[in-house]
């Protein structure tokens, strides 16, 4: 994947070495640059290192490390990089320093090379400034450790090119980040407000309003985060906080600047000590503070167009692994609320933000709306991306409401031939909101997920049906209702890392909206049982040799891919087709008779011992009454259109919905646990 693009990086310190580390686990070919052969040489060696840890821990292979190792060069020479088609400088963060390495690239690289500076405070138009292609300058600031943090803000200045840009983005997907788009200015979107955060915290601490202990519990509570300001700051360093604040308060306002314990701490050149006890009663006043705090930066920096309410709370949730982003909190403990404790900070202390944006909501009362699906147009196709990557897109009501409306826009656009659909970050879309699903069972609203599924599956046949050709584009995972909706969709365009899975056998229930039906008219029963029953992973090229994926093609190569499809039009997914003989096997378990057998944990008939005892194994772990549903729906849906099989399907959700086995399933895949069914009589007597 992404093999068309070269890329390089300046610095092989941590975070250059991390980077160069991420682009190359991707597949992506990277040159790694540093001013002496043992600066490389120890940037290599911590990359193996890391890789190597990993190993130890089941997450890698050697052969894995064996191929990143093989997709970085490491040298000091600046001509390497000449035809890289993006090379990011992650240097000290010193203008001069900085500087100097883009005029050394701007001397050697092509014309076509973008160049893309780390930064975390520095202004991207002047490093811009020491180039003779500003259009082709963009920031990157990459979150520690960039390896493992997903996060990417991606920062244009006013005369980066919208090539530029939309290359970035794509480079950013291909090594699997999460690019949020933010505004050239002082700590971008997250260390804008994530910055004062710790640094209040220690004016709060030199304040008296608690010590280290209780303002680091007190402040885990109101963000509900795992790592405390002070314990952050012994994390990434209290000198880099010191040196953050100073630069906001030079930028920006007197607020920012750094508390003067914190000055003293960084000249001490010590970590925060982290011990004492923690006294709860002082906990109201310090989470109050805090959230001041955050709300009042997050507001102001959203009124300035540095970043979206979306971007803002992704960068968070994301990039912080913040719970909720602060927009998201404001909505929670009340717009009001927010905004009162916002106007107490502003009238002691002026120089912080009084922002007009939250005012309005909470003279109004409106809690914050966020959008989820985002349009834009590129030769005739309209893209509609999801944009809940920190929940690996799931979909919910909002969700599906905002999707068939910006599906109906394009339908409704005349210049529009193709309408795509994609998800953000590493997943297509991860199935349904289970979170949405667990709190209508335990309010006894189970009609309300009914409700859902029937809107979900009149968009479903909208995408199906529709004039304009519709495309699902697979890159990553898909489970459940996510599936669902590519295989809703007139075509699939995938990549090797698209994946399709039906895990809801696992959790108690079934495959509601469409997915089973669609399966079994395009590869019957028997397989459609195999995949839906045991959950097993559907891969790209598996699809494409069942014909469920039209092609499978590289996330460079995917706008060509879908225009060519688009181009092509319509064709009848349900026609027949052969099914390859190495599914067979697996037709064969799940026959008529054999699937009685493996029901009852017997061994079915024609298959080897080996396959039947896996195949009695898996299905031991799933629900038994979701798994009786299912095999009673795949037979009657065989015979059925698909507008019957949708009404089939509708007709048994709250009775699946009101058993044990649904909530035990669904809350155990949410607690990362193993789920105890109970089953029933006979395990579900209605079937």
């Amino acid at each position: 994947m992404g093999n068309q693009f070269k890329l390089g990086v300046v610095g092989a310190g941590n975070m250059g070495a991390g980077i160069a580390q991420k682009m190359a686990q991707e597949g992506l070919h990277v040159t790694l640059v540093d001013l002496k052969e043992e600066q490389v040489d120890r940037g290599i060696n911590n990359i193996k290192s890391t890789l190597e840890e990993g190993v130890s821990r089941g997450i890698f292979k050697e052969s894995e490390v064996t191929n990143v190792m093989n997709h970085i060069h490491g040298t000091t020479s600046y001509g390497d990089l000449k035809d890289a088609d993006l090379v990011v400088e992650a240097v000290f963060e010193d203008i001069g320093i900085k500087s100097s390495v883009f005029q050394k690239l701007d001397a050697v690289c092509s014309n076509k090379t973008i160049l893309a500076t780390n930064t975390s405070s520095l202004y991207v138009k002047d490093l811009a400034h020491y180039t003779n292609r500003p259009d082709r300058v963009i920031g990157m600031h990459y979150f520690y450790h960039p390896a493992k943090n997903r996060l990417v803000e991606v920062i244009p200045h006013e005369g980066t090119s919208k090539e530029t840009i939309e290359t970035t983005l794509l480079i950013g997907k291909l090594h699997n980040k999460t690019c949020i788009q933010v505004k050239d200015s002082p700590g971008f979107a997250v260390n804008r407000y994530f910055v004062p955060f710790l640094n209040e915290s220690v004016q709060l601490l030199e304040e008296g309003f608690g010590n280290i202990p209780t303002i680091d519990a007190a402040a885990k509570q109101a963000f509900e985060i795992g790592m405390g300001p002070f314990e952050l700051m012994n994390v990434t360093g209290v000198p880099i906080a010191e040196h953050a604040s100073t630069h906001l308060a030079n930028e920006i306002s007197e607020f920012y600047a750094p508390a003067n314990l914190l000055k003293k701490q960084t000249e001490r050149q010590k970590e925060w000590d982290l011990n004492g006890e923690v006294v709860e009663e002082k906990f109201d006043k310090i989470k109050q503070h805090l959230r001041a705090t955050v709300f009042g930066i997050a507001s102001a920096q959203v009124e300035e167009g540095v970043a979206s309410i979306e971007d803002t709370d992704i960068g968070s949730k994301v990039g912080l692994k913040w719970k909720l982003g602060p927009f998201e909190l404001m909505n929670k403990i009340g717009i009001k609320k927010s905004y009162s404790i916002v106007e107490e900070l502003h009238s002691k202390r002026l120089t912080f933000h009084h922002p007009a944006l939250l005012k309005d909501h909470a003279e109004n009362n409106t809690p914050f709306t966020f959008k989820y699906v985002e349009t834009h147009h590129k030769n005739a196709i309209a893209y509609l991306t999801i944009k809940r990557p920190e929940a690996m897109n799931a979909l919910n009501p909002v969700v599906v409401e905002q999707l068939e409306e910006a599906f109906d826009r394009a339908e409704e656009n005349p210049s529009v031939k193709g309408i795509a659909i994609q998800g953000s970050g590493k997943a297509f879309v991860a199935g349904a909101d289970i979170n949405f699903f667990i709190e209508c069972i335990k309010h006894d609203h189970i009609q309300e997920n009914v409700a859902f599924t029937r809107k979900g599956h009149h968009l479903f046949r909208k995408l199906e049906t529709s004039n304009k050709m519709t495309v699902a584009i697979l890159d990553g995972l898909s489970l459940g209702g996510g599936s669902e909706l590519a295989l809703a969709c007139q075509a699939i365009a995938a990549t090797n890392q698209g994946t399709m899975a039906f895990p809801e056998s696992g959790l108690g229930i079934y495959p509601g909206l469409g997915g089973m039906l669609r399966l079994n008219h395009q590869i019957g029963k028997e397989l459609t049982k195999y995949y839906v029953m045991t959950g097993k992973t559907i891969r790209a090229a598996e699809a494409r040799d069942l014909k469920l994926v039209t092609d499978v093609t590289d996330l460079d190569n995917m706008q060509e891919t879908v225009e060519a499809i688009v181009e092509k039009g319509r064709v009848d997914k349900y026609e027949e087709r052969s099914i390859p003989n190495s599914f067979t096997p697996h037709q064969q378990a799940f026959s008529d008779h054999n699937i009685e057998l493996l029901l009852k944990g017997e061994q079915p008939k024609g298959i080897d011992e080996k396959t039947a005892d896996t195949l009695i194994g898996i299905l031991k772990a799933k629900g038994p009454i979701a798994l009786k549903t299912i095999n009673h729906l795949i037979n009657k849906q065989a015979d059925l259109s698909i507008d019957e099989g949708i009404e089939l399907e509708l007709n048994h959700l709250t009775e699946i919905f009101s058993t044990e086995d649904a909530l035990r399933g669904l809350t155990a895949s949410i607690r990362n646990t193993q789920p105890v069914f109970v089953g029933g009589p006979d395990h579900y007597e209605h079937v």
